[in-house]
């Protein structure tokens, strides 16, 4: 992700009223930012248009490209998108683009800036308790400022973000970090402070050892605040300052210029690493890390893997080029989050890339097949969180099956098979696993326990059974399938059902629900017969039965 060169226009009636050298309490906050009152537009920012089953494309044994073509076999990483939140815009029509995430404890918080000419941000404060069902609680637009990364602590978001010096009688430097109190998903608009870092632009800010750190990009500096009063602390020089990150008790911060430098919590040197990749002007990256290893986005080269402790050069996983991306466009890694043994890659106009970790070694998996250019990927528990520019963020489950699931299907064959599954009549088959389908029908007895997702139709023919213990979720909201309850047949759930389509109830067919816990969420209608029936415990989500 680029930012612009700061030539962005403000009033020299800023708002900004300085307390000091270094920091400014804005007092006249609607001046500069202003709280979105339109409850209407907050509800209507969530959309479910994609929601739904993911296509996961893997890389062509013969061609070595990523491809859309349909596998035989099932494939692993069963994921769906749950939701989008569409982003803020200005001047009425024009969509700003999602920067970053935090996500910190039942709320997820997105910054928005505009690549454009004309500079705005915003911030959302988004209630993530029930990720199938996000709500857009508050949103801060800024009128004349970018907002390019954002950290959460202790009931403050710190915003890292840029404004014209030149242009304001009291704001000190382009550079700024801004501590806003929140208090159960609202902004407290009287209690703002500002803090100016050396710099062209706030590139990246964290939390760490009860400080704050913000980089502020070319010719700025790696800035320390005291979290009270945004006080600051102390200030280092670089050339261009990307991103910062925390590691255990070791600071990592990466300069275009040059690369990694290693600070302890003194802000003392502890080593580097040099980079000779061409990060791009102005550009935002964000690293991560495993036990051993740091991941830094290095542009179009992809994830560089190194040994966090001797900076040695590991190797590169390069950027995955989506089939639909423009070969001249901006495919370079942008942002990294590892999960488990799971790594996520934003690899901007190439979307989101997803990589595992086995016997300590990264490689490919392939391509989630979303739209937007992604600018930076957090993953937290079951869940991504893509800051997809602008088409905002979207939120995906990775579907994992729990321990006291596995535990459950216990004894089960792993399915290994075709990703079109056919039970047919007579034949009894149950397995295990966590896969995705391109179609599933049983004319006999299926059971599958795990975590399955299914793109297009979902058929239990005539007197068949089809039990499921899991999570099964089928089709999307954009091409919509049915579940088809054919009669006297019978689909047995104990888990978690998504249906992104249709359910059809034929005559003296059962959808029975097993245990005290079933969730079942259908998108499309449901059509029962008279003779049909819906039995057990369940929770409707969506209010279709």
């Amino acid at each position: 992700m680029k930012f612009k060169s700061l030539l962005f226009s403000m009033a020299i009636a800023l708002g900004f009223v300085a307390c000091s050298e270094e920091t400014t309490v804005f007092n006249e906050a609607e001046k500069l930012a202003a709280l979105e009152v339109n409850q209407e537009t907050l509800t209507n920012s969530i959309v479910f248009d994609n929601a739904g089953v993911l296509n996961v494309l893997e890389e062509s044994k013969v061609s070595g490209k990523f491809s859309k073509e349909e596998d035989d076999l099932a494939g692993d990483y069963p994921l769906t998108l749950i939701a989008q939140v569409k982003p803020p815009t200005y001047n009425g029509n024009t969509k700003l683009a999602a920067t970053h995430i935090a996500v910190d404890g039942d709320y997820a918080y997105v910054s928005y800036n505009t690549q454009f000419d004309t500079y705005a941000g915003a911030i959302d404060i988004i209630d993530v308790s029930d990720p199938h069902n996000p709500e857009v609680k508050s949103r801060l637009n800024y009128t004349n400022a970018d907002i390019n990364s954002i950290t959460i602590k202790d009931g403050y978001v710190y915003a890292a973000g840029s404004v014209d010096a030149e242009l304001s009688a009291t704001a000190l430097e382009n550079s700024f970090v801004a501590k806003i109190n929140v208090t159960g998903g609202s902004f407290n608009l009287n209690d703002i402070t500002y803090g100016f870092q050396k710099g062209k632009a706030g590139t990246d800010v964290i939390s760490f050892s009860n400080k704050v750190y913000a980089t502020s990009g070319k010719e700025g500096t790696l800035t320390v605040y005291s979290t009270a009063g945004m006080k600051i602390e102390k200030q280092l020089e670089a050339n261009d300052l990307l991103s910062v990150a925390s590691h255990n008790d070791k600071l990592a911060v990466l300069d275009g210029d040059f690369g990694v430098t290693v600070y302890n919590q003194n802000l003392e040197k502890v080593s580097t690493i040099a980079i000779d990749t061409d990060l791009g002007i102005g550009t935002k990256k964000n690293m991560d890390f495993t036990d051993t290893k740091i991941l830094v986005p290095e542009a179009n080269k992809g994830v560089g893997v190194y040994n966090f402790a001797s900076g040695e050069f590991i190797k590169y996983i390069p950027v995955s080029i989506h089939p639909d991306a423009d070969a001249s466009g901006d495919n370079v890694t942008n942002a990294i989050s590892k999960n488990g043994d799971v790594v996520m890659i934003a690899n901007g106009a190439s979307g989101l890339c997803l990589a595992e970790e086995k016997n300590g070694d990264l490689t490919v998996f392939g391509i989630i097949d979303i739209e937007g250019s992604v600018n930076y990927v957090t993953t937290k528990g079951d869940y991504v969180f893509a800051a997809s520019g602008t088409e905002g963020l979207q939120i995906i489950k990775l579907n994992r099956p729990s321990t006291s699931l596995e535990t459950k299907c216990t004894g089960l064959e792993k399915y290994r098979g075709s990703s079109n599954l056919t039970v047919n009549t007579g034949e009894e088959k149950q397995y295990t696993g966590s896969k995705r389908f391109n179609s599933v029908i049983s004319k006999g007895e299926l059971l599958l326990c795990g975590s399955w997702t299914t793109r297009y139709s979902t058929t239990i023919e005539e007197d068949a059974l089809f039990e499921m213990r899991g999570t099964y979720a089928m089709a999307t909201n954009s091409r919509r399938s049915s579940l088809t309850i054919k009669k006297n047949a019978t689909f047995r759930v104990e888990g978690n059902l998504y249906v992104y389509g249709d359910v059809i109830l034929e005559e003296g067919a059962t959808l029975e629900f097993l245990g005290e816990d079933s969730v079942v969420s259908v998108y499309g209608t449901v059509t029962k017969s008279a003779t049909a029936e819906v039995t057990g415990k369940y929770r409707d989500a969506r209010n279709k039965f």
